[in-house]
């Protein structure tokens, strides 16, 4: 039986690719911090069939004892601080764990076994202002905080294949969502919005910038293709994307379509939350992927949005009944 290692297993990506893995017939381990320890909401439903190891990757003692300890034959580090927003607040913390922290885990992987194959995702938030479509060797130019931590894990993922010989590639990864996305994220945040604003459980939602566009996937393909990378004779880096751009007034139309209301009459706009750094409409060029493993989208625009109403009107049901005096 294969054995996997899963950095932040506990979050929405790492949660799908556990699913994944167990499917396959996977011995699955996840890595996760204490900060999550309260927050096992994506894996409880997969708590007697995955084995946790406490740890935190700003920590090379705690990386260093569970890579010794699992010695697994797959390596996923889908641990990071994945929020552009955010990385413009917490600049040292972006750079180190989504950045330094790469390098580091690279590191004890090459001195403890270099045939632990390796998975690093990384963002489209490196090429920052280029020419659509991208590919997998256009030019880096990032534009915030956590564009340039991953363009920095990127290089060092490139660095250890290219110098030690390490199986360590990457997943070029486009934006990509799910019913488990948080909203702090504004995809979640909208579709939560109209789902409790149908329910009469929220008045308003304020937004930012909604002419945005953005190539919109599903995170379960994503996670796949994380899966298949690995599985490929030779290390290397590919984009893994929809291909097609969609607005965020357009998540917008699509969310409160779904509950049959006008968003207009509900959102207010606030010029804080615009970031102060912006990039190219992106969209990449997955062609190199589909010829390597078959990789295609399976679920449209319109069906993940769909996808996640579909939760956020649940959750809101379930607070109803429970806000209901007993």
């Amino acid at each position: 039986m294969k054995k996997a290692l899963i950095m932040g297993i506990t979050g929405q990506d790492g949660s799908y690719l556990a699913e994944i893995l167990l499917k396959k017939g996977y011995e699955v381990h996840g890595f996760y911090r204490k900060s999550a320890t309260g927050n096992k909401k994506n894996i409880m439903h997969l708590l007697d069939k995955i084995h946790l190891h406490r740890g935190d990757m700003l920590d090379s003692t705690s990386i260093y004892r569970t890579v010794d300890e699992v010695r697994p034959d797959e390596m996923y580090n889908e641990a990071d601080q994945d929020h552009v927003g955010w990385s413009y607040d917490t600049v040292d913390y972006s750079f180190d764990v989504t950045g330094s922290a790469v390098g580091r885990t690279l590191e004890i992987v090459r001195q403890i076994d270099k045939k632990i194959r390796y998975f690093q995702p990384v963002s489209s938030n490196m090429f920052g202002i280029a020419k659509n479509p991208q590919t997998e060797s256009t030019q880096l130019n990032p534009q915030s905080p956590y564009g340039c931590a991953k363009a920095f894990s990127f290089l060092l993922t490139r660095y250890y294949r290219n110098v030690f010989g390490m199986f360590a590639s990457t997943g070029i990864f486009y934006n990509h969502e799910s019913p488990r996305r948080t909203d702090d994220y504004v995809t979640r945040k909208i579709t939560k919005a109209a789902a409790r604003i149908s329910k009469g459980l929220q008045k308003k939602l304020v937004l930012g910038d909604i002419n945005l566009e953005v190539d919109f996937g599903y995170a379960g393909d994503f996670m796949n293709a994380a899966y298949n990378i690995l599985q490929l004779d030779k290390p290397d880096d590919f984009i893994i994307c929809s291909g097609k751009l969609h607005s965020i007034e357009e998540w917008l139309d699509e969310s409160f379509k779904a509950v049959k209301l006008d968003w207009k009459d509900h959102v207010e706009f606030d010029k804080s939350l615009f970031r102060p750094g912006k990039t190219s409409s992106l969209t990449g060029d997955y062609s190199k992927a589909t010829k390597a493993f078959g990789y295609k989208p399976s679920v449209s625009f319109k069906e993940l949005v769909g996808m996640m109403v579909k939760q956020d009107l649940k959750e809101a049901d379930e607070d109803i009944l429970l806000s209901k005096p007993r």
